[in-house]
């Protein structure tokens, strides 16, 4: 009986060991990335907002999938300052935003109405919308539900369509109810710090990324467990929300402008890109040659001119009809 007692002690304390590392480690992390910013009450909890800046129509960035606010800073940098207010957002569970919603806060609808909510409690009616990959869809349905709040929309290498297969593995059993907390209490953190360096340079591939760039932009944050799960949540259920919501985009009104890399990797340019130019007329298509993932790091500049076009309300538009948008 001892010789069958020791073994299943043995195995079970790998994984104890794992997670009573990962606990202090995750907490490490959170101390290394103070929030900066300040926290407003959402339908999603507070959320945590880096807020800069006077303009009259302010810039609202949304961040992609394993990310958080601090990921603009290192794209844009001193380019974030041309553009007067600047409202930087923790999604719903990610860097320091809570996630009160659980699973259900994956859902686009609910994360855009956390997004109005933060609005009405900084006091801002209306914002051109900036979005990377993920948040691509999410900036899509605020401009679908909400659509008296967004000026414009500049939707930074987007993920908006329905694509052929489905998300790397790791996102699916993350994401599951039963091996989700035990593999993002266990590995996550640990294959995730070892690979990190590797799993960037392969999303932002062609271009490269300075050495800097995973602390510059607080990237271990998404491996800490509760983040980790709500990304891989966000992730795994996309496809079949932009299933849906593609069927929409013909009633989109603002200008919109789209600028992707023709060597992108992880989001299918020819898929999604142009697939906005396709379902929403007045889109402005723009595609940074032998670029991959990353064009705000790519061209910076382009980027910020862009958005202060729409924030000058120079881009196309077509009416609205009584405050909302016509159906194509």
């Amino acid at each position: 009986m001892v010789g069958l007692v020791e073994p299943l002690i043995a195995a079970a304390s790998v994984p104890a060991a794992l997670a009573g590392w990962t606990v202090w480690r995750a907490r490490a992390i959170s101390r290394a990335f103070a929030p900066e910013g300040r926290f407003v009450p959402t339908r999603a909890g507070r959320l945590h907002l880096i807020d800069q800046g006077e303009g009259a129509v302010p810039a609202v960035f949304l961040h992609g999938a394993s990310g958080s606010a601090l990921a603009w800073r290192p794209a844009l940098g001193a380019g974030l300052a041309t553009l007067g207010r600047t409202v930087l957002v923790d999604r719903p569970g990610h860097g320091f935003s809570e996630r009160q919603a659980g699973r259900a806060a994956a859902r686009l609808d609910h994360q855009a109405g956390a997004v109005i909510d933060a609005l009405d409690a900084l006091g801002i009616t209306q914002a051109v919308v900036v979005a990377h990959s993920w948040a691509g869809a999410l900036a899509c349905r605020l401009a679908l539900d909400h659509a008296d709040r967004v000026a414009g929309l500049v939707l930074i290498a987007p993920a908006t369509h329905p694509w052929p297969g489905g998300v790397h593995w790791y996102y699916r059993v993350a994401a599951s109810r039963l091996l989700g907390p035990l593999f993002s209490w266990t590995l996550a953190l640990p294959v995730g710090e070892a690979w990190m360096g590797r799993s960037i340079a392969g999303v932002f591939s062609p271009q490269s990324i300075d050495t800097g760039y995973a602390e510059s932009a607080g990237i271990p944050l998404v491996l800490r467990p509760a983040q980790f799960m709500a990304n891989a949540q966000d992730v795994a259920g996309l496809l079949v929300q932009v299933r849906d919501q593609a069927q929409r985009y013909g009633a989109i009104a603002c200008p919109v402008t789209v600028i992707s890399g023709d060597k992108d990797g992880v989001v299918w340019t020819h898929l999604h890109s142009l697939g906005m130019a396709r379902d929403v007329p007045q889109t402005k298509l723009i595609v940074l040659p032998d670029v991959g993932h990353g064009p705000h790091h790519a061209d910076p500049a382009l980027v910020t001119a862009e958005i202060q076009v729409l924030q000058q309300g120079r881009g196309e538009t077509r009416p609205l009809l009584h405050g909302r948008a016509p159906v194509a």
